[in-house]
């Protein structure tokens, strides 16, 4: 049996749960989310919590199984706390700027990028050179995040580009040079 699929999902005061056959909505302070998972797994409210269960131990139910309580899990934690990813720019003359609700990096390119925030998401750039995205959609916040670590991935000898706060970049030694 699935360790994670047979942990149950503790709702937190202020989380509304409605579930329709495989479809399940929850609301929240920060917002509403809405998800179809698979036919096969049943989830069930009970007091406080939600269950998720498989109907047999199938391969494919019982990868379902852990997944969907995962994705459970994520849209309860999402619309109560939220969820936020932290980038770091690193580079001369690399950095970000709010323009009203869109983003503009200037990113050594002969033109600046502008990122139009998603449905749902929130930039905050509290310094020219870190970047902060939140929202209620962990997959969503995540996919935002790596989209734009893809405009100047980091480079591995001196560490320019965009990379994520909790991110290592393995850096390389440089030429030594020609000896005489």
């Amino acid at each position: 049996m699935s360790r994670i699929g047979k942990k149950p999902v503790d709702i937190p005061k202020g989380v509304d749960i409605t579930i329709n056959g495989p479809t399940v909505t929850v609301k929240g302070k920060l917002g509403e989310l809405t998800r179809t998972f698979p036919a096969a797994m049943t989830i069930a409210k009970e007091a406080e919590t939600l269950v998720v269960s498989r109907p047999n131990d199938e391969r494919q139910n019982r990868a379902l199984h852990g997944l969907s309580r995962a994705l459970l899990a994520n849209m309860v934690l999402g619309v109560s706390v939220g969820f936020s990813k932290t980038l770091l720019i690193e580079g001369v003359g690399y950095r970000c700027a709010k323009k009203g609700n869109d983003l503009e990096f200037s990113l050594g390119y002969s033109h600046p990028i502008v990122i139009p925030p998603p449905p749902g998401i929130q930039f905050e750039s509290p310094k020219p050179t870190e970047l902060t995205i939140r929202g209620i959609d962990k997959e969503a916040v995540g996919q935002v995040a790596a989209n734009i670590r893809l405009l100047r991935k980091p480079e591995p000898y001196k560490g320019k580009g965009i990379r994520y706060s909790d991110e290592r970049i393995k850096r390389k030694a440089g030429k030594t040079g020609a000896k005489k």
